[in-house]
């Protein structure tokens, strides 16, 4: 990762959804001035070659074991000081924290990076940390029939979509960033830990508490299921699926997510703006449960809707607890960032246009 004087960025998490839209769009900046010098660092098995084969530019790319922290105990020489790090790995999946607690804390508290960061002794180096998943758990009816054989049901039901920011306890709406933490499961649990030690051992930080990203897949695809495309494919099977009609979330399309990165990294490099410490909740505009977020892929695809068939989220028991109400205010994203996340009902639209790569 020689820079030859020019900016440095490392991503973390490179090759999951949201690292994946986030290397295009750097790509796409690279192109104008001022040139950044990007690496990221993955966690499969070997560099993703249709990632690789899509960036315009051949950007630094590393093996990584956050539990371990053998990235960046054997890679300083290679990666050199970076003036942005950007971390958007994460064990993101809450019934896997809970069944291994002590891979949810490894990973999702990022020590060894943080360690890594605090061996340059700069305090200019930003940290842009995000405090959730790069995409959506979903679980079908049937996993959950697995688990809980007494429960009747037919089709499928998205019983664990990934909720995103879980360090609200869930007991009302609109949470704002000085709201108190109250996480109700393991993943949320992680989750506030990293905030804590990231603030107090970083002194330029950025914390993006994210809803559930949605968005077209990645020219990698990831493994797990993303939601709207879920949506898509069992409600174009004809056949009734139960969705959530009592937990609500703020969904945010991924290209949000990335201007908002973007926009932050920018202020660093081209500004040299000064030391952050700052907590931004990046949600969309739209509070909804899992059943209108269903209705809303119905109404664009023209499906039926009375396919749709609301039920209670008590009514699954999907061995971790689940927030009823995390949506969150964005205000104080709009008015630092001025940026304004698109609606639900377009993010449908775009991702469902939008399948191929690049956008």
């Amino acid at each position: 990762m020689d820079s030859g004087g020019k900016k440095r960025i490392l991503v973390v998490g490179g090759s999951g959804f949201l690292g994946q839209h986030l290397l295009h769009e750097l790509d796409t900046a690279c192109g104008n001035m001022p040139p950044y010098d990007v690496a990221f660092a993955h966690h499969r098995p070997a560099p993703p070659p249709e990632l690789l084969g899509s960036l315009s530019l051949e950007f630094l790319c590393i093996w990584s074991d956050l539990r371990s922290g053998e990235c960046f105990e054997c890679s300083s020489d290679e990666l050199c000081q970076p003036h942005v790090i950007i971390n958007c790995a994460a064990l993101s999946i809450p019934r896997a924290c809970e069944v291994d607690p002590a891979a949810a804390m490894d990973i999702n508290v990022p020590t060894s990076l943080i360690d890594w960061l605090s061996s340059f002794r700069d305090d200019s180096i930003l940290l842009i940390h995000l405090s959730t998943d790069q995409g959506a758990a979903i679980r079908t009816i049937s996993e959950v029939l697995v688990e809980n054989p007494e429960r009747d049901g037919v089709g499928a039901s998205i019983s664990n979509m990934n909720c995103g920011i879980t360090v609200y306890e869930g007991v009302k709406s609109f949470y704002k960033e000085e709201d108190e933490t109250a996480p109700v499961n393991m993943y949320g649990k992680s989750k506030v830990a990293a905030e804590k030690f990231i603030s107090e051992n970083c002194s330029n930080f950025v914390i993006l508490r994210c809803s559930i990203i949605y968005g077209p897949q990645t020219i990698s695809p990831v493994t797990k299921s993303l939601p709207i495309q879920w949506i898509n494919s069992v409600l174009s099977c004809g056949k009734e699926v139960e969705f959530f009609h009592d937990e609500f979330r703020c969904p945010v399309y991924v290209k949000d997510v990335v201007s908002v990165i973007s926009t932050l990294t920018k202020n660093v490099i081209e500004i040299d703006g000064n030391q952050m410490k700052l907590v931004l909740n990046v949600g969309g505009p739209d509070r909804l449960s899992r059943a209108q977020m269903a209705e809303a892929v119905a109404d664009y695809r023209g499906y039926d809707c009375s396919l749709i068939k609301p039920v209670s989220a008590s009514s699954i028991n999907r061995g971790v607890a689940s927030p009823a109400d995390i949506s969150m205010d964005v205000s104080r994203l709009v008015r630092l960032l001025g940026i304004n996340p698109i609606s639900f009902k377009d993010g449908v639209r775009f991702t469902l246009e939008n399948c191929s790569w690049p956008l």
